[in-house]
C-alpha cells in the first residue's frame, strides 16, 4: 500500500475512535417554497426563503460554512459550453447569490466543496463550470475552494460511522467536510434515471472520494483517480481498498437500486446537512443530465429551502408531481428503492408532506408535471 494512503487511513480510524460523530440534533422542520423566474432574482428570492424558515442568521453567524455544490457530470466528456452554465448543474449566479447571503448573515469563512476530475486543487478547474474564483473572492470573508475527490492538501481522511449503517459500517471522507460549523447542500431539482429524484440528499453522494471509492481505486487506494464510483458503490463488484471499511453484508443485492439509496442515507448520517437549498429555477425533465436520452429543459421557476434535508427533498418530489411516499416500481422510483422512505425509517426526517410545515407557495401553485425518463442509454454516475 502507498505509504501516504496507509498512514492516512490508519490516522482516520484513530480519529474516528477518538472523536465520534455528534449525536443528531433536532432541527427546524419548516420548508420554504418560493418563486424565482430567473437567476437575476436568485439572491432576493433565496433571502426571502431563508427568512421564512427562520434562525438562519443564528445558524451561520460567526461560523465557518461549507457549501457542497452539484456540478454533475465530467466536463472532459460534456464540456460546459453554455455561457451561463448548463441547467443540470449548479448555476454560477446562484453560487454568488448564496455566498452573498451567507456573508450578510455573518458567516466568517466559506468553503466551496465538490468532487470532480482531475483530482487537483487548481483554481482554474472551477472555471470549466463558469465558477470564477477571482470574481467571488470579493465578499469580505475568506473563501476556500476545495476539490474533495482525494486527500488534496490534507494529511489523512476522516472516518465516520453512521448511527444505523445500511451498507458500510463507516465511510472515509475528506476532512474539508468536517472543517466547518455549518454544512449546506446546494442541489438542483431534478429527476434521476436510477434514484428517481436527486436533490439535497443525493447531492451528498458526491462527498465519497473516488480515490477510495472510484472504479480504479485498486487495493491500495489511488490519489489520482480517473474512474467514477459505479463499480464500487453502485454495483458492488469492486471492493474498497485495504484499510477502508468493507461493506456490512457482501451477500446483499448487487442491485444499484438497492445500494445507492441506502448509501445516501448512510452519508446523511455521517455528514448531516444543516441547510438544504434546492434550485428549481431551470432544470431537466426525464433525467439528471444530457447523457440520458430524451431529456428536455424545463422551467419550474422555484427555490426550495429547509433545515431538514429529508423534508426539503420530500417537498421537491411533490413539486415534481410525485408522491414522496411511493414504493419501488411506482414513479419516479421505477428502478430503485425510495431514498426518502429509507431516510424516514431512519428517523432523519419525514417524507409525508402533510407533516411538513410548508411556507410560501402551496404545492398546487408550484407543482410541475415532469415525466420520468425512458432512456436506457449511457449514463454518467455522479
Amino acid at each position: 500500500m502507498n505509504r501516504r494512503v496507509m498512514i492516512s487511513l490508519t490516522t482516520a480510524r484513530m480519529l474516528s475512535e477518538l472523536c465520534p460523530p455528534k449525536l443528531k440534533r433536532s432541527v427546524n422542520d419548516r420548508v420554504a417554497l418560493v418563486s424565482c423566474s430567473d437567476y437575476g432574482q436568485f439572491e432576493q428570492q433565496l433571502g426571502t426563503a431563508l427568512d421564512s424558515i427562520g434562525d438562519v442568521k443564528k445558524l451561520v453567524h460567526g461560523k465557518t460554512v461549507a457549501v457542497k455544490v452539484n456540478l454533475a457530470g465530467d466536463p472532459r466528456v460534456w464540456p460546459s459550453a453554455v455561457p451561463g452554465g448548463e441547467v443540470f448543474r449548479t448555476n454560477p449566479q446562484s453560487v454568488r447569490a448564496t455566498i452573498s447571503l451567507l456573508v450578510k448573515a455573518g458567516a466568517r469563512r466559506i468553503r466551496i466543496l465538490e468532487s470532480f476530475f482531475p483530482a487537483s486543487q487548481e483554481h482554474s478547474l472551477w472555471a470549466r463550470y463558469h465558477l470564477r474564483t477571482d470574481q467571488i473572492h470579493h465578499k469580505g470573508v475568506p473563501i476556500i475552494w476545495e476539490n474533495i475527490q482525494n486527500l488534496g492538501n490534507h494529511k489523512h481522511y476522516v472516518r465516520r460511522k453512521p448511527c444505523n449503517p445500511l451498507v458500510y459500517p463507516a465511510y472515509h471522507l475528506s476532512p474539508a467536510l468536517f472543517q466547518c460549523d455549518v454544512y449546506v447542500s446546494m442541489a438542483k431539482l431534478k429527476q434521476h434515471w436510477l434514484a428517481g429524484v436527486t436533490m439535497s440528499m443525493k447531492n451528498n453522494f458526491g462527498i465519497t472520494p473516488c480515490s477510495l471509492y472510484g472504479g480504479d481505486c485498486g487495493r491500495d487506494g489511488n490519489e489520482q483517480p480517473r474512474k467514477e464510483r459505479a463499480d464500487v458503490l453502485h454495483n458492488g463488484i469492486i471492493p474498497v481498498p485495504a484499510g477502508v471499511d468493507a461493506e456490512l453484508d457482501p451477500n446483499s443485492p448487487r442491485d444499484p437500486g438497492f445500494r445507492v439509496p441506502r448509501i445516501v442515507v448512510d452519508l446523511l448520517q455521517v455528514r448531516p446537512i444543516d441547510l438544504a437549498i434546492v434550485d428549481g429555477v431551470d432544470t431537466l425533465s426525464g433525467g439528471e443530465g444530457p447523457w440520458i436520452p430524451g431529456i428536455q429543459q424545463v422551467h419550474p421557476g422555484i427555490i426550495i429551502v429547509g433545515r431538514n434535508a429529508v423534508n426539503t427533498d420530500a417537498v421537491g418530489t411533490a413539486v415534481l408531481g410525485y408522491d414522496p411516499l411511493s414504493e419501488r416500481g411506482e414513479p419516479p422510483f421505477v428502478r430503485s428503492d425510495n431514498t426518502l422512505r429509507l431516510a424516514d425509517e431512519a428517523l432523519l426526517g419525514t417524507c409525508d408532506v402533510r407533516k411538513i410545515d410548508l411556507v410560501g407557495l402551496t404545492l398546487d401553485d408550484a407543482r410541475t408535471k415532469i415525466r420520468i425518463g425512458q432512456g436506457e442509454g449511457r449514463r454518467m454516475v455522479t
